[in-house]
């Protein structure tokens, strides 16, 4: 029996499975890495230890616990957050720390300058997607302003993904899905990149396209000593994490959404047509002829994590998530009146504004822990809402969510989130997310398994039903209105607090 190897590098886990044809998990591992935030705005990841070296590590890792004979590996594919921006020199080595995607807003005054020099209008007919913090072309001319001793030994640049597929099989390669995030350098009606928009960089430095179960290249020698895998196993082009964890539950039809409930909030739709509305993002989907929007949040589950870390310092680390749990499931709805705008490090879908802030609002001295940390899950569900208000008001309703990631097993999140979008949010049997996607899009690219073949490799095992709840509906409007009018406020002390670059 052949098997799939699937790989998913994410902002602070990196995890692996190794799948057999009928979709079995024979073995997973996970390790962790840490996001680097040199400054605020700022994120980056090292490409060479959390990317490939977190690649290494689980490959080893899962071929040793498996005890499968590497040979037996049918095909490798490979995910990673994206998009993000890494030069590398001519050899393909990394000249810095890979820039983070949208969560990174350090290119706002490229975003700018290149808006107004090209237009607004030009760039979302051409691109399909407005300049945001979540686009890479601001971020490549960036790195040639501020960065000119590394831009002159540039040679390429990367993302995430496309690095992992170097290391492995020596090809600069590249999907669809991702270019379209490098606005203004992809052209997305005729599906290649574009360079008569704006001066950013060479063509010869983007690597090239294809679909994300085209086969890039095979593992080479110096690979295969590196992870244990056998030299000349098939390595597909890979994709983003969100995608790849789309795939994993079964999202492909139009209308059919996943909402990955992670470090950050992101949505994906699969629509039937070109969707052309500027608070969102648009691609081609993993395979020809397809399209996608998508939204994102910058903050979530690394709010969570803000929160645990300074307000229960008290607490184990290892069971501190479920104790504030409790404490917030035992608040009323509404968390006593208490609102958290979420914007902990800007905000990108729909509103894309790096300088919003968080803010707890309405707390006076009766209100706990319990109740602020009800507020972040509440914040944070709020803020998916505005997202999915901003999909039906561009004419795609969602028809189905199905959700995934570390937020589906936070009942008072995935509740929360579910009665304020009203909209029924369905769990599939298996939680291991991207990188079972990646194992499914291998065994898909060497003709192991069709696309329907998901629904029986991965069932719904369950759904949460959305309730309709007075205090939601009396305190959303408040949300959104404590935004508008708080946003000069916060742009005045971002103004004031930012480091220079």
């Amino acid at each position: 029996m052949g098997y799939t190897l699937g790989i998913d590098i994410g902002t602070f886990e990196s995890k692996g499975v190794i799948a057999d044809g009928g979709g079995r998990i024979v073995a997973q591992a996970a390790t962790p890495h840490r996001m680097i935030v040199p400054r605020p705005g700022w994120a980056e990841h090292r490409a060479e230890e959390d990317w490939w070296g977190d690649f290494v590590i689980l490959t080893r890792r899962l071929l040793a616990e498996s005890g499968i004979d590497p040979a037996a590996i049918a095909a490798v594919a490979a995910s990673a957050i994206g998009p993000c921006m890494l030069p590398v020199d001519a050899a393909g080595a990394p000249l810095m720390n890979g820039v983070l995607y949208g969560v990174d807003t350090r290119a706002s005054a490229e975003i700018a300058e290149l808006e107004a020099t090209i237009g607004a209008e030009r760039i979302l007919a051409r691109c399909g997607n407005a300049l945001t913090s979540q686009s890479v072309g601001p971020k490549i001319l960036w790195l040639r302003r501020n960065r000119p001793e590394i831009w002159a030994r540039m040679a390429r640049i990367l993302t995430s993904t496309s690095y992992i597929t170097f290391r492995l099989t020596g090809a600069y390669a590249i999907d669809h899905y991702t270019a379209a995030n490098f606005s203004p350098l992809y052209d997305i009606g005729r599906q290649e990149w574009c360079f008569d928009l704006a001066d950013i960089c060479p063509p010869e430095a983007l690597p090239r396209l294809m679909w994300s179960t085209e086969i890039a290249g095979r593992v080479t020698a110096a690979a295969a000593a590196e992870t244990g895998l056998a030299e000349g196993t098939p390595v597909t082009c890979g994709t983003i994490d969100a995608a790849a964890e789309a795939v994993s539950v079964g999202v492909r039809a139009p209308g059919e959404m996943m909402m990955m409930m992670g470090s950050t909030i992101f949505i994906i739709l699969v629509t039937d047509r070109a969707l052309g509305d500027a608070r969102l993002w648009h691609a081609p989907w993993l395979f020809a002829g397809e399209r996608a929007a998508m939204a994102g949040l910058a903050t979530s589950g690394t709010l969570t994590h803000w929160f645990r870390d300074q307000m229960a310092r008290d607490l184990p680390k290892d069971g501190a998530f479920a104790t504030l749990a409790a404490e917030a499931e035992a608040t009323p709805p509404g968390a006593r009146g208490l609102i958290c705008l979420p914007y902990f490090s800007g905000e990108r879908t729909p509103i894309h504004d790096p300088q919003a802030r968080g803010a707890f609002f309405g707390l006076d001295l009766t209100h706990g822990r319990g109740e602020m940390y009800r507020a972040v899950l509440e914040g944070i569900a709020q803020a998916t809402r505005h997202v999915t208000d901003t999909y039906a008001e561009a004419g795609a309703p969602p028809a189905r969510v199905v959700a995934v990631g570390g937020g589906t097993k936070n009942a008072v999140w995935l509740q929360a989130t579910a009665d304020l979008t009203g909209l029924r949010h369905e769990v599939c049997r298996t939680s291991v997310g991207a990188a079972y996607g990646d194992a499914f899009l291998a065994a898909v690219a060497v003709g192991m398994a069709g696309r329907e073949d998901i629904d029986r490799w991965n069932p719904v095992a369950h759904a949460v039903e959305p309730v309709a709840r007075p205090e939601y509906a009396r305190q959303y409007p408040l949300f959104r209105a404590l935004y508008a009018q708080t946003r000069e406020i916060a742009h005045a002390l971002g103004a004031g607090g930012q480091d220079a670059v």
